[in-house]
């Protein structure tokens, strides 16, 4: 494939192989909150299968910011198992990223052992919980857990961090209006809303150097009520370009509100209730097996291949310091060289690694290959109870699927593969 896709790039202090990036999607392959074979294996085999990076999702700095069992936080515990991870995926000629960030009030006392926090008091319908505001003090701390943590990623054989400032996460907790009823120095205007961004930038880029690479995901917009809007969203851009981070991952939408837009297509509401632990979620799991009441809770967001690119190219427009990286609704070789076309030095992918870990060496081989990724999202409705896995390679694997489950699967590829269609 002649195209610049399979050239190096210079992220800050790294190069990566070719352009490509595994985002970081939730895996739900620790155990215990430490780090698994199952967690090394799936990034060594997107690692053989040709990315320039893989990226460990969801690690939290502090186990306050701690939402699953089957999710990473900072401790010395997971650092020999994390040495293991990064030492093979470098084997595979790949560099290992990780994403470092703090869940806010997205969480329960019995998973983060205390009372969840955020910008503000309030009660997390989607959780549920109630959440406490983070005194002064204590958004200090979190911001040298910020910086710590960039030293425990260096030891672990990292090469490149990237901060989570989105999907109404605990940083995009103090960016919205809707989430930040503070009427101190972190609340109110737009500069005081920003400020713990700020601060954990300051922080992390000091303990970066000059070996690290760091990344940053950001959104473009919330999409929901009192949210970040386009506008604010390039504001908030522009605040993360001043620390000279070396990329800025382009998102939108919030999982507490809109997680269909950082998605696209629709929940596979009856996959997401069937899996969900009744201990940890009854309410949802209750609500969702209400007739007509998931959808409503969870709406769909009809997909279209590269769905975030018109977002994209407008912030393309307004931030000119660094390096924008592209997410979303990739689905083939040709999407990939739109990418490219439009400009874009990098982009990242997660579905179509879930279902073929291949799937860059195939497009080096077949520009115009199609993962044949179709959307059902059924490896989102698993991912936060079981490991994240596409339904193929689940009965490939021998484990059963209910047929009411595989019907639903059916109908949302169609609706998926209708809605490419619709926006051709």
């Amino acid at each position: 494939m002649q195209s610049k896709l399979f050239t190096p790039y210079q992220l800050g202090p790294i190069t990566l192989r070719n352009r490509i990036i595994r985002s970081a999607a939730f895996e739900n392959m620790c155990r215990a909150n430490l780090p698994t074979q199952e967690l090394e294996d799936y990034h060594v085999s997107v690692a053989r299968g040709g990315v320039g990076m893989t990226t460990v999702a969801y690690c939290a700095v502090d186990l306050s910011g701690v939402s699953f069992d089957g999710q990473l936080y900072v401790r010395q515990e997971a650092l020999p198992g994390l040495k293991k991870l990064t030492d093979a995926v470098h084997a595979e000629g790949a560099k290992a990223s990780i994403q470092l960030g703090h869940c806010g009030n997205m969480t329960h006392f019995y998973t983060c052992h205390c009372m969840p926090v955020s910008a503000s008091n309030g009660f997390n319908l989607y959780s549920p919980t109630v959440h406490r505001r983070l005194k002064v003090s204590e958004i200090k701390q979190l911001v040298k857990r910020f910086g710590e943590a960039v030293d425990f990623c260096r030891e672990a054989g990292f090469d490149c961090v990237e901060i989570h400032a989105g999907h109404a996460y605990l940083i995009s907790q103090f960016i919205a209006p809707r989430t930040n009823h503070r009427h101190d120095e972190y609340g109110g205007a737009f500069e005081n809303r920003v400020r713990f961004l700020n601060e954990v930038l300051d922080e992390v880029m000091l303990h970066a150097k000059d070996d690290m690479a760091v990344i940053v995901k950001t959104n473009m917009w919330d999409d929901c009520w009192r949210g970040v809007t386009i506008e604010e969203g390039i504001k908030v851009a522009n605040e993360i370009a001043k620390h000279k981070v070396h990329g800025i991952v382009l998102s939108g939408g919030t999982v507490s509100a809109s997680p269909m837009t950082i998605l696209g297509g629709a929940m596979p509401i009856k996959t997401l209730a069937h899996y969900m632990p009744m201990r940890s979620f009854w309410w949802l799991k209750a609500a969702l097996n209400l007739p007509g009441v998931g959808h409503l809770m969870i709406p769909t967001e009809p997909f279209r291949e590269l769905y975030f690119m018109e977002q994209a190219k407008r912030f393309q427009k307004e931030i000119k310091d660094v390096p924008l990286i592209y997410v979303g609704g990739v689905q083939s070789g040709d999407n990939c060289q739109k990418i490219m076309d439009e400009g874009f030095e990098l982009f990242q992918i997660a579905h179509v690694l879930i279902k073929d870990p291949d799937f860059v060496k195939h497009v080096q081989d077949n520009p115009h290959y199609h993962a044949g990724c179709k959307r059902s999202n059924y490896c989102v409705g698993r991912m936060y109870t079981l490991n994240m896995k596409c339904h193929d390679c689940v009965e490939r694997d021998g484990e059963q699927i209910p047929d009411n489950l595989k019907r639903e699967i059916a109908r949302l590829e169609k609706d998926a593969a209708d809605s490419i269609k619709a926006h051709a």
